[in-house]
């Protein structure tokens, strides 16, 4: 991610030599029960999301075929029930439970996933995570 002021912009992940079109979700906020004191654990807070998917185009143009993309209503909609089934210790560990969710489908061939809580400190606008997965599927 880059930072022009305050605005996160989304990584270059596109990329026409590999045949990767990419998907992405920007600035999901989501109450989740996410951190490791008590006030966390019964008490959801706020989260804002990233996600990054590097999706395997078609060898065939898509047309206007909605079959044939992926869908990131259906990312949205599994990422607010990851967020919402319950609490977790760690952001680590939301984003690694995301991350597996945006690759269950096999045109995904990676994902970046930044999970961000943003009532944590007064004079922090947030703190979290990034990570990167690949696929484990084969090419």
């Amino acid at each position: 991610m880059t930072r022009a002021s305050n605005v996160v912009q989304p990584l270059r992940i596109a990329d026409a030599k590999k045949s990767l079109r990419h998907v992405f979700v920007r600035d999901l906020v989501l109450a989740s029960r996410v951190g490791i004191y008590e006030t966390e654990k019964v008490a959801a807070q706020r989260v804002r999301i990233n996600l990054d998917l590097a999706v395997r185009e078609e060898v065939r143009p898509i047309g206007d075929d909605y079959a044939k993309v992926v869908c990131y209503e259906q990312i949205v909609k599994k990422a607010r029930a990851v967020a919402e089934d319950g609490h977790v210790n760690l952001v680590e560990t939301l984003a690694e439970r995301l991350a597996d969710i945006c690759l269950q489908d096999p045109r995904v061939r990676a994902c970046r996933v930044r999970v961000e809580k943003l009532d944590v400190f007064a004079d922090a606008l947030s703190v979290g995570v990034e990570i990167e997965r690949e696929s484990p599927y084969p090419e």
